[in-house]
């Protein structure tokens, strides 16, 4: 990292220094090590705050942020024997250059000079309930700084949580972040068209064709194109299989005839994509698939149009509910004789049967990431209501307002299991389609486009 790589980073320090005000102090840690088994660790991936403000992707990391704008970064010293063993170190020497911190420290001598940094401060701001032990840490010094009240030191009064700030940096992507997701996203739709691809051509080999031979084409696509990790754990859903929507790519075979749903998306750089197709395994939608799958298109496509500066972030999923629900009814998934009108199952949540989750979510450092999705200025209007189908009092205030520079999925789907009144050529049949969007001026951009999305282009590529 360069002086010009690192300067996004330095803005949103600045940034969050003058919300922390003059006498605020943060201290975020980086994410800890995972112990796989017995002497392997998992990949390490770094917490998503610390990477936001730091760019620094090695463990055993502390980043404080003074409200005078000081950061001090505290990592590993260089070591050369363990360097040989666990990897390049940038160590303190070379951090203030690489990643434009004021200062940097071993982390050994993190107890040492933390009392210090504190000392004068009158709120110590920290992320909440995201790290084992933070909590007692900082206690710890705060401890130490309240021992030395007689030789004048000052400890802090307050503590309070620092996600409350980063969450709504976060909610916004910049220029930076926002390349960074386009690229991802690029990346992800490669490997959705390479998988829809060799479901095909497997099958009109001959082959056996398993959810794991898919899965593979995913992972060989994301890192062919420098993406670090996938986002989440890969769904490949064959057949039945899609009606489950956390499956878990397996073993399952694919069969010629029916569909298969791939919920997938890389990470790259900190950033998550995160993409739905469902397709034909042998690259032809039958009546009843191509049925449900256009009721699905129309009802996303009735989200993207509700997905614009000034909406409410749940009004992409109204408008979905209400295309779903109409299409249920035409197609006799719902019996309008039982569940009456479009309104009746709507108000009902008739609909629940086949569609039980919301349209979308934000998207960014992680894939369901931070932001809060109640509009800030009206947390005071309350509402109640009662669940048509558990029963419970729900508390509703008003949805968050979409403003550019938001990313959000919009995601539709419909699961038909196979059930007493539901037509039997629907049984088993789970589609999902997901794309993600950032929200700008004169609409929303669909950054996952480069994976087709209609049943003509779906069939079209899979013939080739």
């Amino acid at each position: 990292m360069n002086a010009s790589s690192s300067a996004p980073y330095a803005r949103r320090r600045a940034r969050l220094a003058a919300l922390l005000g003059p006498k605020g102090i943060a201290i975020i840690p980086s994410a800890p090590e995972q112990q796989r088994n017995r002497d392997s660790d998992f990949l390490y991936r770094q917490d998503s705050y610390f990477y936001y403000l730091t760019g620094f992707d090695e463990p055993k990391a502390w980043l404080v942020i003074a409200g005078d704008s000081k950061s001090t970064l505290f990592c590993q010293p260089k070591d050369l024997e363990r360097e040989i063993w666990d990897g390049f170190r940038l160590g303190p020497d070379a951090a203030p250059a690489q990643l434009g911190v004021d200062a940097a420290l071993s982390v050994a001598e993190l107890d040492q000079h933390l009392p210090g940094l504190v000392d004068g401060r009158d709120t110590v701001w920290y992320p909440f309930a995201t790290h084992k032990a933070l909590e007692t840490r900082i206690d710890g010094w705060l401890g130490s700084l309240r021992a030395r009240v007689r030789y004048g030191a000052l400890c802090p009064q307050k503590q309070s949580d620092l996600c409350a700030l980063l969450d709504e940096m976060r909610l916004f992507k910049d220029n930076h972040e926002q390349d960074i997701m386009r690229r991802a996203a690029q990346i992800s739709a490669g490997a959705h068209v390479r998988a829809m691809r060799l479901s095909a051509h497997m099958l009109r080999a001959g082959e056996t064709v398993r959810e794991y031979h898919l899965d593979a084409e995913l992972l060989h696509e994301f890192r062919r194109h420098g993406s670090q990790y996938p986002a989440y754990g890969s769904i490949v859903a064959a057949g039945a299989n899609a009606c489950v929507l956390h499956y878990r790519a397996d073993a399952g075979e694919v069969r010629d005839g029916e569909l298969v749903l791939i919920d997938a998306g890389c990470e790259l750089d900190g950033y998550a994509s995160d993409i739905t197709r469902t397709f034909p395994a042998n690259g032809k939608f039958s009546a009843p698939q191509r049925a449900l799958y256009e009721l699905v298109l129309a009802s996303q496509e009735a989200a993207i149009a509700a997905t614009h500066v000034g909406a409410r972030f749940t009004d992409p999923h109204e408008a979905t509910v209400k295309v779903l629900s109409q299409g249920m009814l035409d197609l006799g998934l719902l019996d309008k004789n039982k569940v009456g009108s479009v309104q009746d199952v709507i108000e009902k949540r008739a609909y629940f049967q086949f569609y039980m989750h919301r349209t979308g979510h934000w998207l960014g450092m992680d894939v369901h990431d931070c932001g809060n999705y109640i509009e800030p200025s009206e947390v005071g209007t309350v509402s109640e209501r009662k669940d048509p189908l558990s029963g419970e009092t729900i508390k509703d205030r008003p949805a968050r307002i979409l403003q550019s520079g938001m990313v959000l999925t919009i995601e539709p789907g419909i699961y038909v299991r196979a059930a007493e009144g539901v037509p039997e050529q629907f049984h088993n049949i789970g589609i999902r389609i997901e794309d993600d969007a950032i929200v700008t001026a004169s609409g929303c951009e669909l950054i996952s486009r480069d994976v087709p999305v209609t049943v003509q282009e779906i069939e079209a590529l899979m013939r080739e």
